[in-house]
């Protein structure tokens, strides 16, 4: 399945926190495989490897596991120390409680919240972290996927609120949450049904390490949603361009999700979205990702795609990133002096080293990173 591709947003969000501590961030983006040019186009993204070399870059540069967006320095190693205190806890909510407890013990650390609120479970994010909220929304997805992960199954969002006003890139955010979603409410967080709170933990110190090895970015990048109609309908898409350029048809999708394409498109709009722009998305990535990590000629991508001439696809490419594929690929080729990630380097996300935030090891680029 193709992999979803990062809004430049996120990337000069994620790169505030180095900037403000004067950290020279254009070596960092340049390991990562990114040019610094990309961060003045609002419509430029980036590849999941990509962004994944960032964190990497980020977490040596600055030894903070909030990468520094936090008021306070998070030191290597506390998100696993604060795992392995929830690991002995007999179910999900007193491992949350024990979590939430061993954060409020850090002057300057995140203020952390578990709190009934009607019928639902809230986890949230209280302090104001940093001018993009960036850290906030990373602490919400971390810590709802960390859950999901200690009891072995997957704990539906009823719904995610964002404490700042709808950002350019608003759109994306629902299908990073997988439920609708608000902006503008009094603090960041999500809401789940109260009883997955009673689940109780089934990991061990040996299924823990091994999820360490890859924290951060493993839980950031984890597609465990799935269940909203827009999900579903581009988990179709992604998979039918990988064998053929040939996508199915809205009646061809909504015969096999078993409504009528009237149904299907009336739910896609109520997620605010269309079969167009899932399809556009799709193919966008696979640009983006087939461009940046392939070497394959630009006639031969768009032929993979589905387009049936180089014009189209350049004006199809421009359209989605303001610039063409030939420049895309020229920008992003690997900058002299940048070496692929060391796992023996430091900060490479020993057992010990899992990020509580945004930094540390990272993934093994190979799911989809926070978009939105």
């Amino acid at each position: 399945m193709a992999r979803r591709t990062i809004t430049v947003h996120h990337v000069r969000a994620v790169l505030r926190g180095a900037e403000r501590h004067g950290v020279d961030t254009v070596p960092l983006l340049r390991g990562a495989q990114i040019p610094p040019l990309l961060l003045g186009d609002d419509l430029a993204r980036v590849t999941a490897p990509q962004f994944a070399r960032l964190f990497r870059e980020l977490y040596r540069a600055t030894q903070d596991e909030f990468l520094g967006l936090g008021s306070a320095v998070s030191r290597p190693g506390t998100f696993a120390m604060m795992c392995r205190a929830a690991l002995g806890c007999r179910d999900l909510g007193s491992a949350v409680e024990r979590g939430v407890t061993f954060y409020g013990l850090f002057p300057g650390g995140p203020d952390l919240v578990l709190e009934r609120r009607g019928g639902d479970a809230v986890f949230g994010v209280c302090s104001d972290l940093e001018q993009d909220y960036f850290l906030a929304e990373c602490l919400v997805i971390i810590w709802h996927r960390l859950c999901s992960w200690l009891i072995g199954r997957r704990i539906p969002l009823r719904w995610a609120e964002f404490g700042h006003p709808p950002p350019p890139h608003k759109d994306e955010y629902e299908l990073l949450f997988g439920c609708p979603v608000r902006f503008g409410a009094e603090r960041t967080g999500a809401g789940f049904a109260p009883h997955w709170l009673d689940a109780p933990l089934v990991r061990d110190e040996d299924a823990l390490d091994e999820m360490l090895r890859r924290a951060p970015f493993e839980l950031l990048s984890r597609r465990e949603y799935g269940t909203t109609v827009a999900e579903q309908v581009r988990r179709v898409l992604a998979g039918a361009l990988r064998s053929s350029p040939r996508l199915p048809s809205l009646g061809d999708i909504a015969a096999r999700l078993a409504v009528s394409p009237a149904t299907l498109r009336r739910r896609l709009a109520q997620e605010s979205t269309s079969y167009q722009q899932l399809k556009d998305a799709v193919r966008r990535d696979a640009a983006i990702a087939g461009l940046v990590e392939g070497h394959e000629p630009i006639a031969e991508l768009a032929a993979r795609l589905g387009f049936s001439e180089d014009t189209a696809f350049h004006r199809a490419f421009r359209r989605w990133t303001g610039t063409t594929p030939g420049a895309y690929r020229t920008e992003t080729e690997r900058p002299p002096g940048a070496f692929p990630y060391d796992s023996s380097s430091p900060g490479a996300g020993a057992s010990g080293g899992g990020a509580s935030g945004v930094g540390a090891a990272s993934d093994r680029a190979s799911g989809e990173a926070p978009r939105g």
